[in-house]
């Protein structure tokens, strides 16, 4: 989630809703200056027994994140109610690390120009936290969510717009509080050249996630045996806060763009205000109250642009748009997984006789099943039912030769004259065995690991 350590009161009020839309058009880039952002989470966990480490133990979260140092990271800090500071986060040339609400460690890359930076930056990621591990006994788990551990036994990390949504979560759905504690995730940043491109882009993305979800399906444990689910953590959002979840069917609708979104968004109940260093809870109130100077939580005051950007980082839709596009529907998982992500969107986005291919794959589908495919995907996966008949690894290898077209099209090589279409390999992979991950996970579990689960923290660990 978001770091903020700036006010933004020394910025210009927002005194209009045609305001909001700004951001968004300010992300239009030219073809040419299109990015690529990976973000990606994983678990911590201390070597001795597998317990998650609490922020101020000795070895825990706060020495993990100040051992980074050493690789040239500068501490974030946040003001507590206390008076005094905590490090949240790292800064360093490959973006920011900063952790999640209990302990998980995400990188927040750098904008970069090609998938062979974006493996380079997660190697050396991983490279650090390792030996950072060696040095506090902590190891990190690629999954998508804890495959052993209850709410109960995590700790909770000392930054305050956490506690704020945690006291919500639970007047709003039944699994928030497992969002925020439990699951970990994969995704990619990406850019648009114009309105219209921003839309195509979005419907491509929204249709194809419950793909994505299947390929990354990482998550068939919970509190030490299976959940009948390959991506529990996929199945956790649908009952995490409907107000600000799901498959947002108005973005197929004509006419969609920026201020269609900036409506939706005024429509999605806010989380705090950041004033002074801290976190005001306005969990509940209305963006709409606060452009009108009636926030309960700041009564007279009016919103800035910061404010507005914060608030666009409390939605949870499966694509979601800032001034880039995030996509969103992939459990966390193993390095290749983690170049395979960005490699299976940039292919079908990024080139645009890739995303017109892309977009015919699935235009003439329902909203109702695009909403069927995605309520099937966390317990089918690759066998949930598709629009037509048949199921969706049907169309996966297509859509998979649609990425690797554009892949192509690009011609970004390495050094030693790849392109980027190898990256996409571990995804060939899943479709030819018409496998999930969790599945082989699973089987696993009920073959060579006899039941224990202990095993996985040494399969999947980085």
């Amino acid at each position: 989630m978001s770091t903020r350590t700036s006010t933004g009161q020394d910025e210009p009020v927002i005194t209009s809703i045609a305001q909001l839309a700004e951001p968004m058009r300010e992300g239009e880039k030219p073809k040419a200056d299109w990015r690529i952002g990976t973000e990606h989470e994983k678990f911590v966990f201390c070597r001795n027994d597998h317990h998650a480490p609490s922020y101020d133990e000795p070895g825990g979260i706060h020495d993990l994140l100040m051992s980074m140092t050493e690789f040239g990271w500068e501490p974030v800090e946040e003001r507590t109610a206390a008076g005094g500071t905590n490090v949240i986060a790292m800064r360093g040339p490959d973006g920011t690390v900063s952790l999640e609400p209990a302990g998980q460690l995400e990188l927040s890359g750098a904008p970069l120009e090609n998938l062979h930076q974006t493996c380079a930056e997660t190697g050396r990621h991983l490279a650090q936290v390792k030996a950072v591990g060696e040095k506090t006994n902590t190891g990190f788990l690629g999954m998508g969510m804890w495959p052993d551990k209850t709410r109960a036994e995590l700790p909770i990390m000392p930054k305050g717009r956490y506690g704020i949504m945690l006291n919500h979560m639970p007047r709003v759905g039944s699994m928030g509080l497992d969002m925020m504690l439990r699951t970990c995730t994969i995704q990619v940043n990406l850019d648009y050249a114009s309105e219209a491109d921003m839309a195509k882009k979005f419907r491509v993305g929204l249709a194809l996630q419950p793909l994505a979800t299947a390929l990354f399906a990482n998550s068939p444990f919970t509190e030490g045996k299976p959940n009948g689910m390959l991506s529990y953590r996929s199945h956790i959002w649908s009952d995490t806060d409907p107000a600000r979840t799901g498959m947002l069917p108005f973005v197929f609708e004509d006419g969609f763009g920026y201020e269609r979104y900036v409506e939706y968004m005024l429509d999605v109940p806010m989380y705090f205000v950041f004033r002074d260093g801290l976190y005001i809870d306005a969990a509940g109130q209305s963006f709409r109250d606060f452009l009108n100077g009636k926030l309960p939580a700041l009564p007279g005051e009016y919103p800035t642009q910061s404010d507005w950007t914060d608030h666009l980082s409390t939605a949870f839709p499966e694509v979601r748009l800032k001034s880039f596009l995030e996509m969103r529907g992939a459990d966390g998982g193993p390095w290749s997984k983690i170049c395979a992500l960005p490699a299976l969107w940039v292919g079908l986005l990024y080139d645009q006789t890739a995303l017109d291919a892309a977009w015919d794959v699935v235009k003439g589908w329902t909203i109702d099943e695009r909403q069927t495919l995605r309520d099937s995907v966390p317990k089918m996966g690759l066998n949930a039912p598709i629009a037509g008949g048949g199921k969706l690894l049907d169309i996966a290898a297509e859509v998979l030769d649609i990425a690797t077209s554009g892949l192509a099209a690009r011609a970004r090589t390495n050094s030693s004259g790849d392109n980027e279409t190898g990256f996409l390999e571990p995804l060939r992979d899943t479709v030819a065995r018409g496998r999930t991950p969790a599945e082989d996970l699973l089987a696993k579990y009920h073959g060579e690991w006899g039941g224990d689960l202990s095993r996985i923290y040494d399969e999947m660990q980085f």
